[in-house]
């Protein structure tokens, strides 16, 4: 569902030698799958996830969904893949200042011109898994960071997206909703058939993934986390 190529990414600062961001990362990803990647700060995770989403254009290299180049993209077509089949989880200062939870989480069913009916039956059960049926008029400076989190996973879940792209969605939750949002992330997997690139500092991620990566220096290497450290979570959890 998703490759990635020789993908290359550096950042030239000054004088100095280049920020390596992402150095030459292959990766397949299948459809369906729940693929988390670890790292330090710094490390090029959130690039790696721009790049995925068309977001940044690289030095060198490819990435394809389901076939398609996207840096082949037309501008047009660069929208409608970020609107329709790409969901991006980002960080809660996205949200728009003064809008209801329910509006910021409907924003990209509106741009899909979709009917009001539609977006309604869609976001608030969305809003409901996520613990947020009781917020949903709240707007978004009455809201924890760990509810703005939640609004924007609801947000990037709104239109049954192929690939779930997620920038440390847990960062701001506390243990108990964490597993809960990792178990809703699993769960779009299994239903749905939604393809989910998970970028964590959080140890519980891996116990839901069917892969797991560690980012460091710009390069991508698999590995097997220590399940015996994680307190059990069934994969099949879900909301």
């Amino acid at each position: 569902m998703l490759k990635l190529r020789d993908l290359v990414k550096h950042y030239h600062v000054g004088g100095g030698e280049p920020i390596r961001a992402v150095d030459g990362i292959s990766m397949d990803v299948a459809a369906g799958e729940f693929v988390v990647v670890h790292g330090p700060s710094g490390s090029g995770k959130t690039t790696l996830l721009e790049l995925i989403a068309g977001l940044q254009l690289p030095d060198r290299g490819s990435v394809s969904v389901e076939g398609r180049e996207i840096f082949a993209f037309s501008r047009q077509e660069s929208d409608r893949y970020r609107l329709r089949d790409v969901g991006i989880v980002g960080q809660p200062q996205n949200l728009i200042p003064g809008a209801r939870a329910i509006e910021n989480a409907s924003l990209k069913l509106w741009l899909s011109a979709r009917r009001s009916t539609e977006v309604r039956a869609r976001i608030e059960p969305l809003l409901d898994q996520l613990g947020l049926a009781e917020r949903m008029l709240h707007r978004t400076e009455q809201l924890s960071m760990g509810e703005r989190q939640r609004v924007l996973i609801a947000q990037a879940l709104s239109t049954e997206p192929k690939l779930l792209l997620a920038d440390e969605p847990t960062g701001n939750l506390d243990t108990q909703r964490t597993r809960e949002v990792l178990g809703l992330l699993r769960g779009v997997c299994e239903r749905r058939g939604t393809t989910v690139l998970l970028v964590s500092h959080d140890p519980q991620a891996a116990a839901f993934a069917d892969a797991v990566y560690e980012l460091r220096d710009g390069t991508l290497k698999a590995y097997e986390p220590d399940h015996a450290l994680l307190e059990p979570v069934s994969r099949r959890t879900a909301m």
